[in-house]
């Protein structure tokens, strides 16, 4: 399997280079070159497969021919050692939980396959590799802990100060080893912008060798699909339609379910729920892609103004946007709104639900209310553990939320970052300096 660029289909290279690269030398983002279809046997069969046997079958279809079956297997069964259970609210809405991994966020999918790939592909190199990620809050923590003490690999998170929560700006900046914390004077889309500069600045491309563990890698896309298979096989039952309600912001997530969809997954729609940050929203209703600055929510991963896995999405559909319509809604709500939906979901279900989950459940709500379809299993991709935001949620529901022991261990642990302000110029000396 080759890869290319979003920004020039005839610049192929291998999954290797696509990893460690981050980004393609145009600026474009990787893609397969094809999406590749799983037989009719696995799809019939799907209950018979584990979670990592599905993680597995998946993964080698894109990249078996540059990783060895037993290598691959090794990389699947470290990175996929905790569940994605889907638990139901009603017959018909359930919740895809995916905050069981080590730092109670989805993104410790993504991590932890691509520091193992990653731990793989650099073992024998001389040069040591520079990670550098920007993070709206879950991805920078769940990066770190994914390749903590990874030998041969240095990893640098810039986090926008001051618009990430307590707890999460806690598991930023607690890590020692490998891991520096870098504190950025701006928001996020200032952060993703100084990170994709960094890639295209032939000063720190000559001297360093540079990759991203953003969800413009594509290792970290390829295994956030496994769990809407997963989800898939929970269901266990035939029905009209399957559809996911995505909380979005950079549009990875919603893209990996994508791909699970073209490999022949039976889902039938997909709806993007997004917060005030609702470019895409605005995009997929006047066919415009107008990117703006971001602003600060209580999803605040899901604050981005300029999302860029966009042109993935883009060249999924080949830019027809009329195709991307008939598979994908998209609704927008804002914080007052987001805290009904968390003591909705609480009052009629019982259930704890995180900010980003809620924008999730208003938008599958709006849809079920707009379209009312025939019987549907809805899924709504629940995204972090609730006590990552601990304060908004008690004060909606009037109730404690019990912080996990591993999540709790890190609050007692001092805060250690570098402030920088937005300006490249000062992000490239620093790494020229330091590494």
């Amino acid at each position: 399997m080759k890869y290319f660029s979003t920004r020039n289909q005839n610049n192929f290279v291998s999954f290797r280079e696509a990893v460690l690269n981050g980004l393609a030398r145009d600026g474009g983002l990787f893609m397969p070159e094809i999406i590749p279809s799983f037989p009719k046997s696995f799809i019939e069969n799907l209950d018979s497969f584990s979670f990592q046997e599905i993680g597995f079958e998946t993964a080698k279809k894109f990249i078996s021919d540059e990783i060895g079956e037993q290598k691959l297997q090794e990389i699947i069964q470290r990175s996929l050692n905790f569940p994605a259970p889907l638990v139901d609210l009603d017959e018909d809405i359930h919740i895809l939980e995916l905050f069981h991994g080590p730092t109670l966020a989805f993104k410790d999918f993504g991590a932890q396959f691509m520091a193992r790939t990653m731990e793989h592909f650099v073992k024998d190199d001389n040069k040591e590799l520079i990670i550098i990620v920007a993070t709206s809050g879950d991805t920078g923590s769940a990066v770190a802990h994914g390749f903590y003490g990874v030998e041969g690999i240095k990893v640098y998170l810039l986090y926008p100060s001051g618009k990430v929560s307590g707890i999460q700006e806690k598991q930023l900046t607690t890590l020692d080893k490998n891991i520096t914390a870098l504190e950025i004077q701006g928001t996020f889309d200032d952060c993703q912008h100084l990170v994709k500069n960094a890639f295209t600045d032939n000063d720190l491309k000559n001297k360093l060798k540079l990759s991203s563990a953003n969800s413009i890698n594509i290792a970290r896309l390829i295994p956030q699909s496994f769990y809407y298979i997963n989800a898939v096989k929970q269901l266990k039952r035939n029905t009209k339609k399957i559809v996911f309600s995505v909380p979005s912001g950079n549009l990875g997530n919603i893209t990996a379910g994508l791909i699970a969809k073209k490999m022949g997954m039976p889902i039938d729609l997909f709806i993007a729920a997004t917060n005030s940050n609702d470019v895409f929203t605005n995009y997929l209703s006047s066919g415009n892609f107008e990117p703006r600055k971001s602003v600060q929510t209580y999803s605040n991963a899901m604050d981005v103004g300029n999302p860029s896995n966009l042109e993935r999405m883009r060249a999924l559909y080949d830019d027809n946007i009329e195709r991307m319509r008939s598979e994908i809604e998209s609704f927008s709500f804002d914080d007052e709104k987001t805290v009904i939906g968390i003591k909705e979901v609480h009052n009629n279900y019982g259930y704890i639900i995180d900010p980003h989950g809620a924008v999730g459940y208003l938008a599958l709500k709006k849809f079920l209310t707009a379209h009312k379809p025939n019987k549907i299993d809805s899924i709504i991709i629940e995204t972090a553990h609730p006590a990552k935001f601990k304060d908004v949620v008690e004060n909606t529901i009037k109730a404690e939320v019990k912080i996990p022991p591993r999540l709790a261990e890190c609050l007692n642990k001092e805060k250690h970052s570098i402030v920088l302000d937005s300006n490249f110029e000062t992000l490239k000396d620093y790494l020229l300096n330091t590494c």
